[in-house]
């Protein structure tokens, strides 16, 4: 076991109970500019936590190139109006380039191998020169991330990875941005409740879970970035 690896299990416990910002200020003190925050811009809550106590701190986005508008119209106010650096990531391919080498439609035919190719290759080569990584993952979200330690190591990119709100309710994020006036995509208004690519993401009836709309029908829940 690495040095990194336990510092992320000791702190994965010790963290278990902080508040948020709590959880930040040990991973901006302890990684500095080697810890970033990605987000999907379905919000920019983790961003703005993570901005009070690191301001400019780098916000990775991946542009999968399926984007809808308004996910891409947060992402450019988030850079806009809030102390962080955005960096975007982009997959090797066009989505035309994947096309004429895959067929048009990857993401209908075999959805793995799309997220692959578009997000989760994207984004092992964009965390390179860092050595943690912040996500804004909710317990409550789905049963696949109900177990989403607050501090982790993620084995895959050999990083530690920081899920400051692991165990916030979607009251709490709700509140959280009331509050600051964070800004969120206006999809989350229109009946979507967890935001990816246009091609695999749907609205969400009541009571079904925030990702039911993601990859509907398809057999699958995540996308490879978090397992």
């Amino acid at each position: 076991m690495t040095d990194l690896e336990m510092l992320a299990e000791r702190a994965g416990r010790e963290l278990e109970d902080a508040l948020a910002p709590e959880i930040l200020r040990w991973a901006a003190d302890t990684f500095g500019r080697k810890f970033c925050v990605t987000s999907s811009m379905e919000d920019a809550v983790v961003a703005h936590l993570a901005s009070r106590v690191l301001p400019g701190v780098d916000v990775v986005f991946l542009d999968t190139g399926y984007h809808f508008d308004e996910t891409i119209g947060t992402r450019d106010a988030v850079e806009a109006v809030m102390d962080v650096n955005v960096i975007t990531l982009t997959p090797r391919q066009s989505v035309a380039e994947q096309d004429a080498q895959y067929g048009p439609g990857l993401h209908d035919r075999d959805p793995d191998l799309c997220c692959a190719l578009r997000k989760v290759k994207p984004l092992e080569e964009g965390l390179t020169g860092y050595d943690a990584w912040a996500t804004g993952l909710r317990r409550d979200e789905s049963p696949t991330r109900a177990d989403t330690p607050v501090v982790g190591w993620d084995g895959k990119r050999r990083k530690v990875k920081v899920s400051p709100i692991a165990r916030w309710t979607q009251d709490d994020v709700d509140a959280y941005v009331a509050e600051h006036g964070v800004l969120t995509n206006p999809l989350l208004m229109d009946g979507y409740a967890s935001v990816g690519c246009a091609p695999c993401t749907r609205r969400v009836a009541e009571g079904e879970d925030a990702r039911a709309g993601r990859w509907a029908g398809r057999g699958k829940t995540e996308c490879g970035l978090h397992g």
